[in-house]
């Protein structure tokens, strides 16, 4: 029996609306369907404020607010700093990892990546489903 609410409602935020729309998908073929979008990192800290979430995936490359910095904002807030948090990114570099790390990144994505490794790395976050 999964302990998980495979209803949880989960943000995701890309700047790329066709990366959106993969990541949605991934994430219906892993059963989640309570999804929401934002394009940038001031819309995805509106909802945030906005709206309870149990999981949020962003994009690190994202314009005028990078996905470290709404990870930074995220932690820095009082009502949302223990909500889990993972990062998508094409660099695996070692400096990108550390910094993510360093701020409070709970998972790390990095692209092209399928179904198998985003449930490897969700499972990771959540528990098992």
């Amino acid at each position: 029996m999964s302990a998980v609410d495979m209803n949880m409602p989960i943000l995701i935020v890309d700047d790329y609306k066709t990366m959106l729309r993969i990541i949605r998908n991934l994430l219906k073929q892993l059963g989640f369907d309570n999804v929401d979008e934002a394009t940038d990192g001031s819309m995805a800290l509106q909802k945030l404020r906005d709206k309870s979430y149990s999981l949020v995936i962003s994009d690190w490359n994202m314009e005028p607010m990078s996905g470290l910095q709404l990870l930074k904002e995220v932690r820095a807030d009082g009502q949302l700093s223990g909500l889990p948090f993972v990062m998508i990114t094409a660099e695996s570099k070692t400096e990108n990892v550390v910094a993510a790390k360093q701020a409070g990144v709970t998972n790390y994505i990095v692209k092209p990546f399928n179904a198998a490794t985003l449930k490897t790395k969700l499972s990771a976050v959540i528990g098992n489903f």
